[in-house]
């Protein structure tokens, strides 16, 4: 019993220091990109030796893959938003803007900027994990936009030959202007309440104007 407890104990610290590590890889890479940021970096921000890194990570590479695959669990907040706001509508224009709000806040994080901007950087060296970043990530939001879309489709709330490009068309408009700005400025400041407001009428209001039907326009 006292031999399980112990490792027990041990297994919750290492746990804890796996964690430790990853949070400190995401802060060195966000700040200093793939090629400039060392196992040393890390080590530094997470206060543990090297060796300790290694002991979790082979290399930096595998390190690298599971910081970003493991950012895509916050995925599953706009997944359940998408579901949630759609799924039970009565004001179809109403929800989709503030959907629209949402996704627009959400996507526009700073931290979420710049790691999608460290994800395209290296996508030639690490297209495996570009690739299933977005898939797990944000084609996932495409996905459940798509079956929401279908759905509405078929209680007369939209006017869609084909929900998926329906849902990039949504999702298209709504970023834009923003995610443009902010990956060819690498200006990462999220837009103020008001900005995001008003990309969201607009977007919501030229989305229905090409999908809506009489109950919505």
């Amino acid at each position: 019993m006292i031999e399980e407890d112990r490792a027990d104990r041990a297994g919750g610290r290492s746990s804890r220091k796996h964690r430790e590590i990853l949070d400190a890889g995401l802060d060195a890479f966000l700040a200093n990109g793939y090629e400039r940021t060392t196992m040393d970096d890390i080590a530094a921000v997470a206060r543990v030796s090297k060796q300790t890194v290694y002991k979790h990570f082979v290399d930096k590479e595998s390190l690298f893959a599971e910081i970003v695959l493991g950012t895509t669990e916050r995925i599953n907040t706009l997944v359940a938003l998408v579901t949630d706001t759609l799924g039970t509508t009565t004001d179809l224009r109403r929800d989709l803007e503030r959907l629209a709000e949402s996704l627009l806040t959400a996507l526009m994080e700073p931290d979420v900027l710049r790691l999608r901007r460290l994800v395209i950087s290296t996508a030639d060296r690490f297209p495996e994990v570009g690739r299933s970043w977005y898939e797990q990530g944000f084609e996932r939001v495409l996905a459940t936009l798509t079956s929401s879309f279908r759905e509405l489709e078929d209680h007369g709330f939209l006017r869609v030959e084909d929900p998926e490009i329906a849902a990039h068309h949504f999702v298209g408009i709504l970023l834009w202007i923003p995610l443009n700005r902010a990956m060819f400025t690498g200006d990462d400041t999220a837009p103020s309440p008001e900005h995001a407001a008003s990309y969201a009428h607009a977007a919501t209001r030229a989305f229905l104007a090409a999908y809506g039907t009489a109950t919505t326009n």
